[in-house]
């Protein structure tokens, strides 16, 4: 038996690999390839889960509590609270309309109200995992539309935490619903203080000396995992809640990055399997019943979120641009969606032919999606035709647009304030262009000239006397906004230099090519001051103990300044 589990795994996961591969080529996201190997290995195709689907099952039972383990261990309440209100009214707004659509359209299509309710709710969540991955690779996460639609993800992970507790609670039992959330409600919070007590107390000490060995680090994560899981599992609730639990009591650790790190392999190791079983659970007549409502939720997620989350934003007064970039990378179905059709299942509110429906859902449009977001600025650059027949963007509110500043800054964050800092203490004329609406509050709230704007639209840029500057710096990440802001002011005047920045090289070249008098790059400035503190400095620990006083004093000034 244990040799035919071993020959099938192989078996498995050498198709997968293969079609990972193909993945790669076609530039898909992995999960992609999953799937489709769990297609391969079913029913449909070789069937070689069936014969142990019992082992298979319990694997991916390992990579749903993982998954939601890193999930709570990283979500960062501190970023939301940065972000605003603004990406937690989005999110609900989204979430809200996303929902009640979804579920009329669910109803035309002939499903139960029930698999209504757990099918709207699936496709109202986007996928952390592909956001933040293909983000990453367009550096974008730092974007404003990349800052925001990670809130909106981070209040989606809550709102999926919370329905996983509603719907445990629910289906607790016969007795009289008030009934039932007094016990759960009292189980929970009993549970919620425990894990905070060891959490608050007890953890920090053992972790100090837990994490003086990386492996003995790792092996009591996983096992704070599975036993936090199972207390919570005993007690009553859902074992994926407690996973959950498991990974916000370790957030606030100082070792979160290492732990998250190091938990990540072995997560997306079982998260195989689980999206392999997935796909091989489906049957010919599944498939064949799932591709019509299949494709008309595809063009829903593809089409009606991305719409409803470009209006929630612009209701936010974000540009057209952040509203759209944002509203495209929402395209595609979250693994929370299937963790929740497997919960309705396993309660049995479902039957079983929703999760086919989901399966082929999430398979079209998270290719779709890859596709969206690789390409998000050139359907942008489609659309702003369209756009300016309505006239100028509304978001946009400048005071005087025509006023004449000295030096002009392009982004408040992160880099942007510190400039400012420094220019405010030479007394400078200057004034900063940011299209984030935060930093444009923070920003009038000090008496700082503020004009909200896209350094890539040239309809707004011509709008200011950019080419009357003596001095422009631009602190933005994108090289293409840099490359079409400088474009524009070097075709009406040669005069203003121009500082721009950029976190690789990839496109330092162009940039001094359109007309940029000197491109910053962070790392190597990091470098350049660490090795004049190197020569300049005494290798004792008051030196770096003194800069480590200087580096609190300057993260004290720029939360006064953003604060103010």
């Amino acid at each position: 038996m244990a040799e035919n589990i071993f020959f099938q795994i192989s078996i498995i996961f050498g198709i997968t690999v293969s079609i990972a591969l193909v993945m790669r080529l076609l530039r898909q996201p992995l999960i992609v390839a999953y799937i489709i190997a769990g297609l391969a290995a079913g029913p449909l195709f070789l069937n070689l889960v069936n014969d142990s689907a019992a082992f298979f099952s319990t694997f991916a039972q390992f990579g749903i509590v993982l998954l939601l383990f890193v999930v709570g261990l990283n979500l960062n309440f501190d970023f939301i609270k940065r972000m605003g209100r603004a990406v937690a009214l989005a999110t609900l707004w989204q979430f809200v309309l996303t929902v009640i659509l979804g579920f009329v359209l669910m109803y035309l299509l002939n499903f139960s109200a029930v698999s209504s309710v757990f099918l709207s709710v699936a496709l109202s969540f986007s996928s952390t995992i592909i956001v933040t991955k293909l983000l990453g690779e367009k550096k974008d996460l730092e974007a404003v539309y990349g800052r925001f639609i990670v809130g909106v993800l981070l209040v989606q992970d809550i709102i999926a935490v919370i329905a996983l507790i509603f719907l445990n609670t629910w289906h607790a039992g016969n007795e009289p619903w008030y009934r039932i959330l007094a016990v759960t409600g009292g189980k929970g919070v009993l549970l919620v203080g425990l894990v905070f007590l060891l959490a608050r107390y007890a953890l920090p000490k053992l972790m100090d000396r837990v994490a003086k060995s990386g492996e003995l680090l790792f092996v009591f994560t996983v096992a704070w995992c599975f036993g936090v899981a199972s207390l919570v599992y005993w007690a009553g609730f859902n074992i994926e809640i407690g996973a959950i639990i498991a990974g916000i009591s370790l957030g606030a650790s100082p070792y979160q990055p290492e732990i998250s790190s190091r938990m990540r392999p072995l997560r997306d190791f079982f998260i195989v399997l689980f999206f392999i079983v997935l796909g091989s659970e489906l049957q010919v007549g599944e498939v064949r019943e799932a591709i019509g409502p299949a494709m008309a939720l595809s063009l829903f997620v593809i089409l009606v979120d991305p719409i409803v989350l470009f209006w929630a934003m612009r209701s936010l007064k974000y540009t057209r641009r952040s509203s759209l970039l944002a509203g495209i990378t929402s395209a595609q179905v979250s693994e929370f969606g299937f963790i929740l059709v497997f919960t309705g299942i396993q309660l049995g509110y479902l039957q079983g032919s929703e999760l086919a429906v989901l399966t082929l859902t999430a398979l079209i449009t998270i290719i779709v999606s890859s596709y969206l977001i690789t390409y998000n600025e050139q359907i942008y650059l489609k659309f702003l035709p369209l756009f300016n027949k309505f006239g100028r963007d509304s978001a946009y509110k400048e005071d005087d647009n025509k006023k004449i500043y000295d030096v002009w800054v392009f982004g408040y964050h992160r880099l942007g304030w510190q400039v400012c800092e420094a220019l405010a203490a030479k007394k400078a004329k200057f004034a900063v262009i940011d299209y984030n609406p935060t930093a444009i509050a923070k920003l009038k709230r000090r008496g700082i000239p503020a004009f909200f704007g896209d350094a890539a639209d040239v309809e707004f840029l011509s709008e200011l006397s950019l080419e009357k500057s003596k001095l422009i710096i631009s602190t933005i990440p994108e090289a293409d906004d840099q490359k079409a802001m400088i474009n524009h002011v070097r075709k009406l005047s040669g005069k203003p230099i121009i500082i721009a920045n950029l976190f690789h090289n990839f496109h330092l070249e162009d940039l001094y090519e359109a007309g940029a008098n000197y491109v910053m790059m962070p790392h190597l400035l990091g470098g350049q001051w660490m090795s004049e503190v190197l020569r300049h400095h005494a290798w004792t620990p008051n030196t770096f103990k003194e800069l480590r006083q200087k580096q609190h004093e300057e993260l004290k000034l720029r939360y006064t300044a953003e604060v103010h």
